[in-house]
């Protein structure tokens, strides 16, 4: 287990190469799991359960609570500047309970005065009339899964609304008085083509505000989708839709800043930026993870336990007991930073691998090598960490290169 970080949480220490980490320095973000769905869909492996009922909110609620004060220890007094909300479907709780979850978060921590807090959200009938209460619970930012406004193609995907829904939400979303909202839309659906794709993207651009969460759908195992594969568009119908699907946006004015993000100047997602940042997050809920810098330059990752009613279980015997870290080595920080960071379309500063890592920048350089030598990445020493243009068409492959 990590040595703890001294109260103050505010010194700096060298590591062998010389190089410096101070925690204050890392930005960080807080990650919370609602692990419920009403229905299980066929292509997802997130950690996600049937099973929900009402009298689950308020028990859950406490645990969460209590979870964030066993790991006070670690994050100390640090600012949190984002709150991410997900699941599961986070909106099949009520905003009261959205909102006294939220109220005991700003009791226990020390929230930025502009802290952007963001709810998952799906355009179901009973979801969507809770869109005021989680405004008004202090919620600023939606994330609405639609992917698709095309009845045919949600149901292949095994949503639990319609097109017609999915208009009706993002119309009750602005009458709550959100100003911020995603819009999630998946491409490369079975029997999808470039046209009918162009349609849900167009519609996807005229209902937004200033952000889309564009991506292609893939088979992952663990999935209903892998075990009963659909017939997916060939290499050549996937190609026209990103080319026709990239037109659109432009047009739109939203460019890309990451892989599948898309987003007018300023409505970029900030508690998504600082994970391909390589900032430090806690993590609460079932399945969670966290990632955390310590003042003796390490970093760790946590997990709680997956299951809901194990999660829960957990918590009944107060007080929790610390999540037990797993300290990254060396050569992990170098391949992490690279895996967040080059998703990034403007990459980071090449002084941020040392403030985030507590490494010196001359091994990023050397791990570097082979990416810049085949023109995937940019040389470090001009200092900007950042993907080609060739190197963006091939991400995996630049990845690769760093394990």
């Amino acid at each position: 287990k990590p040595r703890q970080s001294p109260r103050t949480g505010c010194s700096t220490v060298t590591d062998t190469t010389g190089s410096m980490i101070n925690p204050q320095t890392v930005p960080l973000s807080l990650y919370i799991h609602l692990p419920w769905c009403t229905r299980k869909c066929p292509y997802c492996d997130f950690n996600s359960h049937e099973g929900f009922t009402d009298s689950l909110q308020q028990p859950y609620v406490e645990a969460l609570l209590a979870d964030l004060d066993s790991q006070q220890a670690w994050w100390q007094d640090r600012p949190i500047h984002s709150i991410f909300i997900g699941g599961g479907t986070p909106s099949l709780f009520e905003g009261r309970w959205l909102g006294a979850l939220l109220e005991g978060i700003s009791i226990k921590a020390n929230l930025s005065r502009d802290v952007e807090i963001t709810l998952e959200s799906n355009p179901g009938s009973a979801e969507c009339d809770r869109f005021a209460g989680y405004h008004a619970a202090g919620v600023n930012r939606l994330s609405l899964g639609v992917q698709s406004f095309d009845d045919r193609a949600l149901k292949t995907l095994g949503r639990i609304h319609s097109g017609d829904d999915a208009r009706r939400a993002l119309d009750i979303v602005a009458a709550a008085g959100f100003q911020r909202w995603n819009i999630d839309l998946m491409h490369g659906l079975p029997g999808q083509d470039a046209q009918s794709a162009a349609s849900d993207l167009t519609e996807a651009v005229r209902r937004s505000a200033g952000h889309i969460s564009w991506y292609q759908l893939t088979i992952e195992r663990n999935t209903h989708f892998w075990s009963a594969p659909p017939v997916l568009p060939d290499e050549s119908e996937l190609e026209s839709i990103q080319q026709v699907g990239d037109a659109i946006l432009a047009d739109a004015g939203l460019h890309q800043y990451e892989v599948s993000a898309f987003s007018t100047e300023g409505e970029e997602s900030q508690h998504n930026l600082n994970y391909w940042r390589f900032g430090d997050y806690i993590g609460l809920g079932a399945g969670a993870h966290g990632k955390i810098s310590l003042a003796d330059g390490s970093i760790i990752r946590t997990q709680r336990t997956r299951a809901p009613s194990d999660y829960l279980a957990v918590t009944k015997s107060l007080p929790l007991s610390a999540p037990q870290g797993v300290t990254i080595s060396p050569a992990e920080k170098i391949t992490e930073f690279a895996m967040n960071t080059l998703r990034l379309k403007s990459g980071v500063p090449v002084t941020h691998f040392a403030q985030t890592t507590g490494t010196a920048v001359e091994q990023l350089i050397a791990a570097a090598e082979t990416a810049v030598s085949r023109g995937w990445v940019e040389a470090p020493g001009k200092g900007q960490f950042v993907t080609t243009p060739l190197g963006y068409q091939f991400l995996d492959s630049v990845i690769e290169t760093f394990l």
